[in-house]
């Protein structure tokens, strides 16, 4: 995650409670590491900023918002599933086509 990243999430609320060392730089702890890893494995399986904001507003609520991190979760899982069925449905249909032109480099 970059800099700018880092402060863009912090600025819209990701990042929250984030403790600074006597320089001012940020320090951060293996809890919030883990959590940004999490934040980046969110954005990378596409799920929407907007939701990832509802996901961290859920989270600092407490363990009572379980549940509707979860179907927020299994929500984004379901169409993550769609996503990949239709991105392997592409790619077997790409490779049918290198197949045909393989058999017409066999041809001349």
């Amino acid at each position: 995650m970059t800099a700018h990243t880092i402060r863009y999430y912090e600025k819209i609320g990701l990042f929250k409670k984030i403790n600074r060392n006597d320089s001012g730089h940020r320090d951060f702890s293996l809890e919030d590491v883990t959590w940004a890893e999490f934040i980046k494995r969110l954005k990378d399986t596409g799920m929407p900023l907007d939701q990832i904001l509802e996901y961290a507003n859920l989270r600092e609520q407490g363990q009572h918002t379980a549940g509707s991190r979860m179907a927020l979760l299994e929500e984004h899982a379901m169409a993550l599933e769609r996503k990949i069925a239709t991105e392997q449905h592409n790619l077997n249909k790409l490779k049918d086509k290198i197949r045909y032109y393989e058999t017409l480099k066999d041809i001349s």
